[in-house]
């Protein structure tokens, strides 16, 4: 039995380096995006409901979304590590090591999830007071950060053992935490944020428990069979090391994206609490709409790094064409849906004259960002999985920080309205920087080449 499993193991592992590009991102892709898809729904009805409960509700969740964002950058991007460490270790035959590491991982997940909630639960209301103004918002926006941050444990295990399942090509498991655990979130939404039923009236920390309530079901789902015996104590800080070697790209650059959030939400909020709010509709609308390249990232970290292992660089080089291609046609939606109906976009959230007429014009101009967005987003991850850390983080920098903070800052001095052209003027020159990088990367496997030749 225990070799079967260990032949299926490397079966899938092998399945990265054997087949056509395309069979393996139509088999691994399609749960992924389906999972996510799930996921920005039940980030998406989240909104919707508390938007009908209360509009400073609506500021609340704005305010809070670059908290979970680095709740997610932790937990996720020690996921990626596990996962291209894990992968790796497939690509070599090293299966026990590939399951020690799933266990360093969990216990660095429980770790982080500690430390994290200890630093954030008491400066959650100093946090909130930089980006609303109203008092009722940032009640709301404290008592929903405080859930949501102390009961985060479930996802960052559920991120460890998700990757554990990606790691050897199992997508299928965490689609179907990712259902039941969306499925959860969206049916005690109403219940708990409206008093239905037999549940009390919890307004806007009805729709925090529902959220990690969500997480919880689909960490227990992934953990059944995600589950890894942490190494022991000799081995154990070598298998974290590398997980944070690989990592730290992923949690750096998700963690960027959290600091240019809030950067960007004071910045707005000296024109109004209606900009916040246009702000963080506008995130969780994009998420939706940036799923098939959220996908297709999380699907080709191993597969590079599997092939990268066993130095095939020219099937690493066909799975980022066909990568963004393929994103590349999708995003197309996303970019029809923004510029043809933006208002119709906001009024799920909001009634606000003033939201829908802000988002309108931001909406339409954010939207042109999308195709350039592609590569700019793709790059870093194809650095990361080829344990190239300097470069990814680079990419991530330029895009975050040195492009979007300052263009943002410099175009409020015009108005509200020319902020939004910061998007696709950092996309732009962020995925020029990343083709250069790119082309200097081939060419030195090139070169690499005709020496072992």
């Amino acid at each position: 039995m225990r070799n079967s499993k260990t032949a299926k193991v490397r079966d899938d592992a092998q399945f990265f380096g054997n087949e056509k590009i395309w069979k393996i991102l139509a088999r691994t892709a399609p749960p992924v995006m389906l999972a996510q898809l799930i996921q920005a729904m039940y980030n998406i009805v989240d909104s919707f409901f508390v938007g009908r409960f209360s509009g400073d509700g609506l500021t609340a969740l704005s305010v809070i979304f670059p908290v979970q964002l680095i709740i997610t950058a932790l937990a996720v991007g020690t996921g990626v590590g596990v996962n291209t460490a894990m992968s790796r270790r497939y690509a070599i035959g090293d299966n026990k090591g590939a399951n020690r590491t799933g266990g360093a991982g969990m216990v660095c997940a429980v770790v982080l999830w500690a430390l994290f909630t200890a630093v954030s639960v008491p400066l959650m209301r100093p946090y909130v007071t930089t980006s609303a103004q109203s008092p009722a918002a940032i009640d709301y926006a404290v008592q929903y950060g405080t859930i949501v941050c102390a009961g985060s444990l479930g996802i960052f295990l559920e991120s460890i053992w998700t990757k554990v399942h990606q790691a050897h090509g199992n997508m299928m498991v965490p689609m179907i935490a990712q259902i039941a655990g969306a499925v959860t979130n969206i049916v005690l939404d109403p219940l708990l944020i409206f008093g239905l039923w037999i549940f009390p009236q919890l307004g806007v920390a009805g729709a925090a428990y529902a959220t990690v309530a969500g997480q919880v079901v689909a960490a227990i789902i992934v953990g059944v069979r995600g589950f890894r015996a942490p190494p022991p104590i000799a081995e154990f800080f070598t298998h974290v090391k590398e997980i944070f070697r690989l990592g730290y790209p992923s949690i750096f650059m998700q963690a960027l994206y959290t600091v240019y959030i809030v950067v960007l939400n004071i910045i707005l909020k000296g024109f109004s609490d209606d900009a916040v709010t246009v702000l963080g509709l506008y995130y969780k609308m994009q998420t939706f709409f940036f799923i098939p390249l959220q996908g297709l990232q999380t699907c080709i970290v191993p597969v590079l790094s599997y092939n990268y292992a066993q130095r095939k660089f020219a099937r690493d080089r066909l799975i980022m064409r066909d990568s963004i291609i393929f994103s590349m046609a999708f995003m197309l939606v996303g970019v029809l849906c923004f510029e043809l109906i933006p208002v119709q976009l906001i009024s799920v959230f909001s009634s606000d004259d003033g939201v829908k007429s802000m988002g309108r014009v931001a909406f339409r101009i954010i939207g042109t960002s999308f195709l350039p967005a592609v590569p700019s987003l793709i790059l870093p991850v194809f650095f990361q999985a080829i344990g190239k850390a300097v470069p990814s983080v680079l990419l991530s920098l330029t895009r975050q920080i040195f492009c979007l903070i300052p263009i943002f800052w410099g175009f409020s001095y015009l108005g509200l309205d020319y902020t939004w052209i910061a998007f696709p003027m950092a996309e732009t020159i962020t995925t020029a920087v990343g083709l250069i990088l790119y082309v200097m990367q081939i060419k030195k496997w090139k070169k690499e080449s005709v020496s072992v030749a």
